[in-house]
């Protein structure tokens, strides 16, 4: 029986631990018959260790998205591992603690700029580093959180959000003609290194699992990372510049 993903190549971004979105996404990915490469920024031993928990040995290339040097030789050493890209997914995103539960009207620009150039600037950044190696039909896939409502405590990482949206949309316009998809997985919570520094977190979550007609476990992340698997498959051919929500259907209900 094949796998999903069998044969493809693919780019992982953001894994920094065990609870990470993205760690599940690669460890399903390879289980589905993809070869995996992994990003890591600052920890990089750490991500090293982490690797060594997946089904079969992936490598860690260092990549920081603000760092120009860093994404000019992505493409490089990237294709010392594979001979290519089918599949891209980005799971990184940064706001300093101004931005990130602190009085939306006091974040100063210098720190609005640093979350908007992690968390949304660098989708387009990374894919650009490596679209020569992005064959035909290769899908490049983002992590968000619904960003068409204001959050508690959210704050200017949702505007960030929002500009992610954004350049999903352009991103998707621009390699279109390339037969390159690009798309959003907009996931509920899950507790993640991530999702513990927003202040109010676990309001959040409370209310996520009593509201999705689905529920919700915040501590399963393989949902999420199927639905990631899913995009980077073959099986959603026509589908780009969209969002895909992975929330138990709490998106979808009111109060």
């Amino acid at each position: 029986m094949t796998g999903l993903l069998d044969g493809k190549r693919l780019l992982i971004t953001g894994v920094l631990t065990g609870a990470s979105i993205a760690f599940h996404v690669a460890r399903i990915a390879q289980e589905q018959g993809a070869e995996v490469v992994l990003t890591g920024f600052g920890r990089l031993r750490l991500v090293e260790r982490i690797a060594k928990r997946l089904p079969a040995p992936a490598s860690v290339i260092e990549l920081d998205v603000t760092n120009s040097e860093h994404l000019e030789s992505l493409s490089g050493k990237v294709s010392e591992h594979v001979s290519g890209l089918d599949g891209v997914v980005h799971s990184i995103g940064f706001a300093p603690a101004s931005c990130l539960g602190n009085p939306f009207l006091e974040a100063p620009w210098e720190d609005v700029a640093t979350t908007v150039h992690v968390s949304a600037y660098s989708f387009m950044s990374l894919t650009r580093a490596v679209l020569p190696l992005l064959s035909e039909g290769a899908s490049v896939v983002g992590m968000d959180f619904d960003a068409r409502q204001a959050w508690p405590a959210y704050n200017w990482m949702g505007v960030a959000k929002a500009g992610l949206e954004s350049v999903t949309r352009y991103l998707a316009k621009e390699l279109g003609p390339e037969q390159i998809r690009v798309n959003l997985v907009a996931a509920g919570p899950v507790r993640t290194v991530a999702a513990k520094s927003i202040p109010g977190s676990d309001d959040i979550e409370e209310q996520w699992g009593s509201r999705a007609p689905l529920g919700w476990k915040v501590d399963d992340p393989e949902p999420v990372g199927k639905s990631v698997c899913a995009l980077l498959s073959d099986w959603l051919p026509a589908t780009t510049g969209s969002m895909i929500w992975a929330d138990g259907g709490f998106h979808a209900v009111g109060m």
